[in-house]
């Protein structure tokens, strides 16, 4: 059964969600679990303590928070699992919604992203 990421990205520093969204994300999240399709997930601190590695040229250096020049920033995460990509493409789309009907002021980007098994192409 193919499994997905599930991204939401948003502009830093927009503030704490309303708590119709969290509401409506628990009711949603509760669903997908019970149905196995959501297996784990979460919401992400900001990225004032965030701290990133960046290979380049055979070297590491590391670059610590917060980033001025991050426009959008992963806010939340989740692996998904459904039987098919239009059923889980359907869902990405129901949770997007939740965000624009919960939380219409700020702008969210729901990503959903195929998991990779190894080196065969997407939906095999």
């Amino acid at each position: 059964m193919p499994r997905f990421m599930g991204l939401v990205r948003m502009e830093e520093g927009v503030g704490t969600p309303p708590q119709a969204l969290f509401d409506a994300m628990d009711a949603y999240v509760g669903e997908r679990a019970g149905s196995g399709a959501f297996l784990d997930g979460g919401g992400l601190y900001g990225t004032e303590d965030a701290v990133n590695f960046i290979s380049r040229g055979g070297a590491v250096s590391r670059v610590d928070g917060p980033y001025a020049e991050a426009k959008e920033v992963v806010g939340g995460w989740a692996i998904l699992q459904y039987d098919t990509l239009e059923e889980a493409v359907a869902d990405q789309e129901a949770f997007a919604e939740l965000h624009a009907k919960h939380w219409p002021e700020v702008t969210v980007i729901s990503t959903l992203r195929q998991i990779s098994t190894g080196p065969e192409s997407p939906g095999e």
